[in-house]
């Protein structure tokens, strides 16, 4: 029997990590949450500090039974959950749950799935952070109050089956304001004039009047006055531009890209992002932080130079702009910078591509423009 339990959220994630600790550990999955307020009660006490009332559901119950007969053998149980909001409030319920004590239980975080980031886990173990794990209970407490008391009268007053939810109740109210403000807009049309003209050696360009007629009479007028008129270049200056690349990516805006680029709905972006997390091939893929250890910005280095030289390769250090984003953590990136593609699915292969091509441009000197 082993003397360590690990706990993770994922079955996934756990073959990958029993790998990497040996027969001392055995690794094993909560499959997600354990516990949660009950589906058919509000599940919440308006009256005595809105305190919430957890149950563990009954498809959950043999996974709790399973991992409390574990836990009672093991000498230390390992809450290694994801470090985030939700990951903090799995391990706080499985610390509730289990009935684990304070002198046999630890706290592991890591943002990436490989043996140097779980050995070092492992090392530097803490405590919960139960201000995460309260910040998780504040949203789903107010999650159930929206969603339980107005979904009801959505379905009186508009349809069947919709829903009212924390934030897309207000993202929907957004929208209607801004709907009406474009009905309620009444537009003004303005006349643009646009001349193509050829030089002597036969190139052709275009060219545009700075101002905007008002009326499609007096644009008319002014091509009249053009008819006979003679026109040359007075001045020609070329000026030097750069162009910085953009930072890693951070969860946003790796759904962003993958929408632009592959066609990826955000929900699908998530689902592959996570296999690929899972596989110890990318970083979490939920931060808000454009940070890059220095571990990752050497690794870059290295494979710029060596792909497209010395000159190609500028080091940078992003910091995130966003008020609150999480500096400790790191981009999204690859976990190996010298793999540029994967042997995975399509949609896999595909995302990872575009994450290794944003990390590596990230560290890459200034495009040189005209």
């Amino acid at each position: 029997m082993a003397k360590n339990l690990v706990i993770v959220e994922s079955p996934a994630k756990a073959k990958t990590i029993e790998k990497f600790l040996g027969k001392e550990y055995q690794v094993e999955s909560s499959y997600g949450h354990i516990a949660d307020l009950p589906s058919k009660e509000l599940g919440i006490d308006v009256e005595g500090d809105f305190k919430p009332k957890y149950i563990v559901s009954s498809d959950k119950k043999p996974v709790v039974k399973k991992l409390k007969t574990l836990a009672n053998k093991a000498e230390m149980v390992w809450l290694a959950s994801d470090e985030d909001r939700e990951g903090e409030a799995i391990a706080w319920h499985l610390k509730e749950q289990l009935d684990l004590q304070d002198n046999k239980t630890k706290r592991i975080v890591f943002h990436e799935i490989t043996k140097k980031a779980i050995l070092k886990a492992v090392e530097n173990p803490r405590d919960i952070d139960y201000n995460m794990v309260n910040a998780q209970q504040a949203r789903r407490v107010l999650d159930r109050l929206v969603g339980y008391e107005l979904s009801p009268v959505l379905w009186r007053k508009v349809k069947g089956g919709l829903s009212a939810g924390r934030v897309q109740s207000v993202a929907v109210r957004l929208i209607v304001e801004r709907e009406r403000e474009i009905q309620n807009f009444e537009s003004e049309s303005s006349f643009r004039v646009v001349a193509e003209f050829k030089t002597n050696d036969n190139h052709s360009f275009k060219a545009a009047i700075a101002k905007n007629f008002s009326s499609k009479k007096t644009a008319e007028g002014f091509l009249e006055d053009c008819l006979n008129a003679d026109f040359s270049i007075a001045d020609l200056t070329k000026k030097p531009a750069k162009k910085s690349p953009a930072a890693p990516f951070t969860t946003s805006t790796l759904q962003q890209e993958a929408s632009r680029k592959l066609g990826f709905p955000v929900g699908k972006t998530m689902q592959v992002a996570q296999r690929l997390y899972e596989e110890g091939l990318i970083t979490y893929m939920r931060t808000d932080s454009v940070n890059l250890s220095v571990d990752a910005r050497n690794e870059a280095q290295e494979q710029i130079i060596k792909l497209y030289g010395e000159p190609f390769s500028k080091p940078r250090v992003f910091k995130s702009k966003a008020k609150g984003a999480q500096e400790a953590h790191e981009a999204i990136r690859p976990t190996n910078m010298k793999m540029q593609s994967v042997a995975a699915d399509y949609d896999q292969t595909r995302l990872y591509d575009l994450i290794w091509k944003r990390t590596i441009a990230s560290q890459m000197s200034d495009a040189q423009l005209e």
